[in-house]
């Protein structure tokens, strides 16, 4: 007989749960290496959002360094984790997910992508000796973004757009509001044991920026919405990285490519720890459908915005809600 504490009970009443998925072996996976990449991208997030990159150039002891400093974090003393708090906008976070009333079984370290504040809030987590956790997310986050211009770039080219460097300028200007996440979803074994189901570890749904890159563990969770509405599984694998399309790539692509929705199980039995690079453009940056992406005679699906102005709206609704619902024409 499985007993649990009050707290536990509570936290549990909180959490949706879910019947397992099936495992999907349809997953894109691109080549980077490969000339027919370029196609291949493309195509992926026409009929996806989504795909998985390998020969991607990221140093693999780049992952596991990251990796090994995050397990580091998460295994303090809650009291030590919650001196990087409150994630109000960066920080700890545990189980609750902005401040909508979210809730998931998941801690999390939120940190802008910049590196002044990165190291800033290492001295806070890390103490005396800060330099080794700065410099693990400082190397994973440009060579990630290395990465993902290249796969930007890629698309543009593709997509036969002019300069090819459209998309990935967004993410190398100085402005540019991209930012980091470390994830990690505890094992509860107890509370799976309880309700029969998978919880919910983060709830459905799309990214609003420009474009997201995914690593984790072999740990599986993370789960996507096909076209015709079944979550699927994504089978895990930390030698590669998943990415998927956001809400801002899929207007300035006048809808060709579509952001996709996504959500990630708490395993009952294993820890996942996930590592997210987000790429945001300038607060200043307008959002909008590039001309060179519509046929003659198209127009716009959504109504002109700026990154600020979606990001502002995106954070004031819940997380399965359809953020761009109000800025399509």
């Amino acid at each position: 007989m499985v007993v649990l504490s009050q707290p536990a009970l509570d936290q549990f009443s909180l959490v949706k749960s879910y019947k397992p998925t099936t495992t999907f072996s349809g997953i894109p996976v691109i080549d980077l290496s490969k000339p027919d990449s370029m196609t291949l991208l493309v195509k992926a997030c026409e009929e996806f959002g989504f795909f998985k990159v390998i020969n991607h150039g990221v140093p693999f002891e780049f992952m596991t360094r990251l990796e090994h400093e995050a397990i580091k974090f998460f295994s303090l003393p809650q009291s030590e984790k919650e001196k990087a708090g409150p994630a109000d906008p960066f920080g700890y976070g545990n189980k609750r997910i902005g401040p909508n009333g979210d809730v998931g079984w998941i801690e999390y370290l939120l940190l802008t992508a910049k590196s002044e504040f990165i190291s800033k809030k290492s001295r806070t987590i890390f103490g005396e000796n800060p330099e080794i956790f700065r410099s693990a997310v400082n190397d994973y986050i440009s060579a990630v973004k290395v990465m993902v211009c290249e796969v930007l770039e890629l698309l543009a080219d593709g997509l036969k757009i002019q300069p090819r460097n459209v998309f990935s300028k967004l993410l190398m200007d100085e402005q540019s509001d991209s930012f980091f996440r470390l994830n990690h979803y505890p094992p509860c074994p107890e509370l799976q044991a309880l309700s029969g189901r998978n919880l919910i570890g983060f709830g459905e749904h799309t990214d609003p920026q420009i474009i997201s890159v995914l690593r984790s563990n072999n740990t599986s969770g993370f789960q996507i919405c096909l076209r015709d509405g079944s979550w699927v599984s994504v089978p895990p694998d930390q030698n590669s990285f998943f990415i998927n399309v956001g809400d801002s790539l899929q207007v300035m692509t006048n809808g060709r490519f579509k952001s996709v929705k996504h959500r990630v199980l708490a395993n009952g039995l294993k820890s996942r720890v996930s590592m997210l690079y987000f790429g945001g453009p300038p607060l200043s940056e307008k959002i909008v459908a590039l001309p060179s992406v519509m046929k003659e005679g198209e127009e716009s699906l959504y109504k002109e915005f700026t990154w600020f102005e979606y990001k502002r709206s995106a954070y004031k609704t819940r997380l399965a809600d359809n953020r761009l619902a109000q800025f399509q024409k």
